[in-house]
């Protein structure tokens, strides 16, 4: 029996002091440190952003036409709501401000030190700490720091990579990737090369042709291309029993009569309105968000839904390439809508049949001196190649991540990537990544999946702090059953299909990495955390020393000394509470 000694000074209930490092000052990173300065009690939080400014990738991203593919209203935090966004498809540089304006505007920049690079981080077991190695960009300067958990808000979308093609370097002209782009480049008149069709090839196209001699658009592979998230007609499934999910109130309404190509957005007297009447906006919000929640019967391959959705988007492509059979036949996929993201792209195939446009299918052999030679020995003059091919979707942080065992976390996910519920890795104590492999990329805004992830993992740190424990990672087995389910669940799925997607790595094969189940069956999942599933490894001797010395931080002076007499907090034993 493990000797206990009393603490006459802990009270049951009191918050022992944290210290939490997060990586990166995007969505994440804003809204883990929004909620932990709101929400909990002696936790110092540490944001370190290697970049000049908060933003993640909406900072990096900056060549023309850079935009979110989620409605605007939706892609936003519960706690900053923005009624002013002049695009229903907000720009890069839009999401930028707004999320520079929720950082000031709520605090949050006191707790971020920028052009600050994590670039080592190792478990001390003795401590129950990580060790952390930090540069700081603008002096060069190396220094250690400190923490009881890492929160790697890094992404999935921050380290862009250049395509894998020879002589790459030998190309005379200029060279510009769309996640590093130089705003000093002039395009117009220039005979411009763009290798890639994901969504920033698709943006970037459709942004620059009207400005270029020519325009050769290196396709790597087929692409589905919606008109809007939300189609102005419906279609049916084949059994013609149920209207597509696309069509809603929302619909109907906003963009039934909206031409191809016409500006989405709010009238100013719609957004004064939204400013007035928040509980509009938050009815309008809702009709969006339950509109994307509603289509996830799409994702299993042989569904209707899925047959309706294929068949509906095929004939819209063919519609607007109309005349261009090639172009459709070679554009147009056989693989079904979900496998690869759908991408809104209105003017887009319309600019790749513009006389100073050509689409190019064949291979790529090398880049030469003055463009891109391809398979047929073609060579290709250019003046500028644009570089739209993406980032390294591994998923592998780009630090060493040492945890127990001398584990490296980079090298154990090299030859695939898995974490128990997405965000947490065995071996890896008091560790938490957002939107890790098994995220529920594919299902709508990424803003709600961080809200939940934040939310369960201010339960985790409270019941850490209030339960005085050292370390907390999840049990093996626990992440090898969930991976096993979703592997199970997911070969029904179009996820699973034959194309290449970052939802499998970047890979045409291999299991897809995203949450097996709806997004609203995520965040249910999340509601109920399954303490079960995790290894607590106490401070003291005795797990219950955390008890104290017989009194409760309830009762402490000036509380409602009779509170569960309150039927409305009797139903509240899940909130946060001190």
């Amino acid at each position: 029996m493990a000797t206990i000694t009393y603490d006459n000074d802990h009270v049951l209930g009191s918050p022992r002091p944290l210290r939490v490092v997060c990586i990166g000052a995007g969505a994440t990173g804003l809204d883990v440190t929004y909620k932990i300065k709101k929400h909990l009690r002696n936790i110092d939080i540490q944001v370190y952003e290697k970049n000049a400014s908060v933003g993640g990738t909406w900072f990096e991203n900056t060549y023309p036409g850079c935009a979110c593919d989620i409605p605007a209203h939706v892609y936003q935090m519960s706690w900053a709501i923005n009624p002013d966004w002049s695009e229903f498809y907000a720009s890069g540089a839009e999401i930028l401000k707004y999320l520079q304006d929720a950082a000031r505007d709520n605090g949050l920049e006191q707790h971020i030190k920028l052009r600050h690079r994590v670039v080592g981080a190792t478990w001390e077991e003795s401590l129950g700490i990580w060790q952390l190695k930090v540069t700081n960009e603008g002096s060069g300067e190396v220094f250690s720091d400190w923490s009881h958990f890492i929160i790697n808000g890094t992404g999935f979308l921050n380290h862009w990579q250049w395509p894998d093609i020879e002589g790459l370097d030998a190309f005379g002209g200029k060279k510009l990737h769309t996640a590093a782009w130089d705003g000093k480049v002039q395009l117009k008149g220039k005979r411009v090369g763009v290798i890639g069709n994901g969504s920033s090839g698709i943006q970037v196209v459709t942004a620059i042709q009207p400005g270029m001699t020519n325009v050769e658009a290196k396709l790597a592979c087929p692409k589905l291309i919606i008109n809007r998230r939300c189609p102005s007609r419906s279609f049916r499934t084949e059994s013609n029993m149920d209207r597509d999910h696309f069509r809603t109130r929302v619909c109907r309404h906003r963009w039934g009569k909206l031409r191809l190509g016409s500006r989405l957005s709010d009238s100013q007297d719609q957004k004064a309105e939204y400013r007035e009447k928040p509980e509009v906006l938050q009815t309008y919000r809702k009709a969006i968000e339950s509109n994307l929640n509603s289509q996830f019967k799409m994702v299993f391959a042989d569904s209707p839904e899925q047959a309706g959705a294929k068949a509906y988007l095929s004939a819209l492509m063919k519609s607007r390439l109309l005349g261009n059979e090639e172009l459709a036949a070679r554009m147009i996929p056989d693989f079904g809508v979900g496998c690869r993201r759908p991408t809104p792209g209105v003017g887009y195939l319309e600019a790749l049949q513009e006389e100073n446009s050509r689409v190019v299918f064949d291979p790529i052999v090398k880049i030469v001196e003055n463009g891109i030679e391809l398979k047929t020995g073609e060579v290709v003059e250019l003046d500028i190649i644009i570089c739209a091919t993406g980032f390294d979707v591994t998923f592998r942080p780009h630090f060493p991540i040492i945890g127990r065992n001398n584990m490296n976390l980079s090298e154990h996910w090299k030859e695939r990537p898995t974490a128990y519920l997405s965000f947490s890795v065995p071996k890896f104590p008091n560790y938490f990544v957002y939107l890790g492999p098994y995220s529920p990329f594919a299902h709508g805004s990424a803003f709600p999946a961080i809200e939940h992830t934040s939310t369960y993992l201010l339960r985790l740190l409270f019941k850490f702090q209030t339960e005085c424990y050292k370390a907390v990672e999840p049990k093996k087995e626990a992440m090898d059953d969930f991976i096993d389910h979703a592997d199970h669940f997911l070969t029904r799925t179009v996820f699973a299909a034959n194309c290449r997607s970052w939802f499998k790595g970047g890979k045409f094969d291999g299991p897809p990495m995203v949450h097996p189940g709806s997004r609203i069956h995520w965040f249910q999942m999340l509601t109920a955390p399954r303490w079960e599933d995790w290894n607590w490894t106490a401070q003291k001797a005795n797990r219950f020393a955390y008890l104290g010395n017989g009194f409760s931080s309830w009762e402490e002076d000036g509380r409602d000394m009779a509170w569960y007499m309150n039927a409305q907090e009797h139903d509240s034993y899940d909130a946060i509470r001190y």
